[in-house]
């Protein structure tokens, strides 16, 4: 899904949850909330909030663009000397390697009214749950089913909730169509 990926709207799907958690988290949270987010929104709507494809790493999954993004920022990528990023610090800051703060409140123009429901459904599931319960919570079937440092598929994504199968061929066919268009 990378290739569907929407800087702006991942940003400020961070500054809203940071927003909501009461202006700063940690990483491992953030992660979890845009995947538990991102998931609903298929489930729900037929689109992903963010565009970003999900990588089963160790302590669950993580969205690849955001992940880069966030090692840049944190200082840990070739990268992260880039004008991007520059201007990404005006907004987002790390407080130590994995505390990350917010300096500036979401852009709510670049979120429609059902991202910010499901954004609000992720953190209501991960506001209260540690790194471990995130975790463990966060390893369900898509997680189980791929390989570690591997992509999950989006319809292991959707089975995990629920999805029939039919409907998890169709919105996997739709982002494979769509992806070959960009």
């Amino acid at each position: 899904m990378s290739r569907l990926f929407k800087y702006d709207k991942a940003i400020n799907s961070l500054l809203y949850a940071l927003q909501q958690l009461g202006g700063k988290t940690d990483m491992h949270k953030l992660c979890k909330i845009l995947y538990f987010a991102d998931q609903r929104h298929l489930s729900l709507y037929g689109r992903s909030i963010t565009g970003d494809s999900y990588i089963a790493m160790q302590f669950g999954p993580v969205p690849s663009c955001v992940d880069d993004i966030l090692k840049a920022l944190r200082g840990d990528s070739f990268f992260s000397q880039s004008a991007e990023i520059d201007s990404l610090k005006k907004s987002i800051i790390f407080e130590n390697r994995y505390i990350m703060r917010s300096l500036v409140s979401p852009d709510m123009d670049e979120l429609s009214e059902t991202d910010v429901e499901c954004l609000s459904y992720a953190i209501d599931i991960c506001k209260n749950k540690n790194f471990a319960e995130l975790t463990e919570y966060s390893h369900g079937l898509a997680w189980s089913n791929t390989r570690r440092d591997r992509e999950i598929s989006i319809k292991d994504i959707l089975r995990e909730v629920g999805d029939d199968e039919a409907y998890a061929e169709y919105i996997a066919d739709k982002q494979k169509l769509q992806s070959a268009f960009l």
